[in-house]
């Protein structure tokens, strides 16, 4: 089959590897244009164009793909399908319409469950025990197309939003290659989302990692999951950012936000509901390390208070 490839970031390129490895021929790989890095503003390739480089595939990057020269530019390309995965623009009907078997888009979720650009992230805060991908034929909106085939993935008890992520990429990419493999054999039958078991999710942003320590215990440990790797969970402590990239659940009460025990291998602090027992973090400045380490250069007493600010 003949296939262009458009996506950008990690979770896209298993997808393309998939589809290249299956022996489909990509005739084309669009990715949103290179962006400038640290302080050099080096420009550096997207994590898809990287791939597609090594493996000497033809590189498209438009700014804007609803543009009528990108438009243009995609209608040489007699595809059989064109196959999306976290491409991050959203394709006009001109473009839908031009693959002979449409647009298949990879979501990681179980649509209509968790439309939007953070659906890994989400389905860990929210403590879902299975996720998944779906791959749909593309619509108009976001996220919305017609689903083709579904796959699940259970979550593990300390997954993270990067460990889930991971998961999913791989899983998708072969759900992708199934889903075009069947579509050219006709033996999918599109099935309509219900609208009304649709949810939407929003972009993930550095403040959503605030550690409100009023909430249950349960909820700020799976916040912490879910942001990790990025954007991570924080709290203050004398007046410098402590990043919790691990923590337990434990049946104990106290002031929220106050330390209520501290021992050789960590310490807990009371929330909301019960406590959580701070077993991995970051003081602003420093490196990753076990809460036992950190307590070993840091003095930190029973009765301190996390904040909410430097001050």
């Amino acid at each position: 089959m003949k296939v262009v490839f458009m996506g950008t970031p990690d979770f896209a390129v298993e997808t393309l590897k998939a589809i290249y490895e299956a022996g489909h021929e990509v005739i084309l790989v669009v990715s949103q244009p290179d962006k400038p890095k640290g302080r050099s503003g080096k420009l550096q390739m997207t994590p898809v164009k990287e791939w597609a480089v090594e493996h000497n595939l033809p590189v498209y990057q438009p700014v804007k793909i609803r543009a009528e020269e990108s438009v243009e530019y995609l209608k040489g390309y007699e595809a059989d399908v064109f196959v999306v995965a976290a491409f991050g623009q959203i394709l006009p009907k001109v473009i839908l319409d031009m693959p002979r078997l449409g647009c298949v888009n990879v979501h990681g979720s179980l649509l209509p469950k968790y439309r939007g650009a953070a659906p890994i992230q989400w389905a860990v805060i929210n403590g879902e025990k299975v996720s998944g991908n779906t791959t749909m034929l593309m619509g108009p909106g976001l996220d919305d197309g017609d689903m083709l085939l579904k796959s699940e993935v259970v979550l593990a008890e300390d997954e993270t939003g990067g460990s889930l992520f991971d998961k999913l990429a791989v899983d998708g990419g072969k759900l992708a290659v199934k889903t075009i493999e069947a579509l050219e054999r006709g033996e999918i039958t599109p099935e309509p989302q219900d609208e009304s078991q649709a949810t939407h999710v929003g972009m993930i942003k550095k403040e959503m990692g605030l550690i409100d320590w009023t909430k249950p215990a349960v909820e700020i440990e799976r916040l912490i999951r879910g942001l990790n790797p990025w954007p991570s969970a924080f709290t203050f402590v004398d007046g410098k950012s402590l990043k919790i990239w691990k923590a337990a659940v434990v049946d104990k009460s106290g002031d929220a936000a106050k330390v209520i025990e501290v021992n050789k291998n960590g310490f807990t602090v009371a929330c909301g509901n019960q406590a959580l027992e701070i077993q991995e973090l970051q003081l602003e400045g420093k490196k990753r390390m076990a809460a036992g380490d950190f307590l070993r250069g840091y003095q930190l007493e029973v009765g301190k208070r996390f904040v909410n600010g430097r001050d």
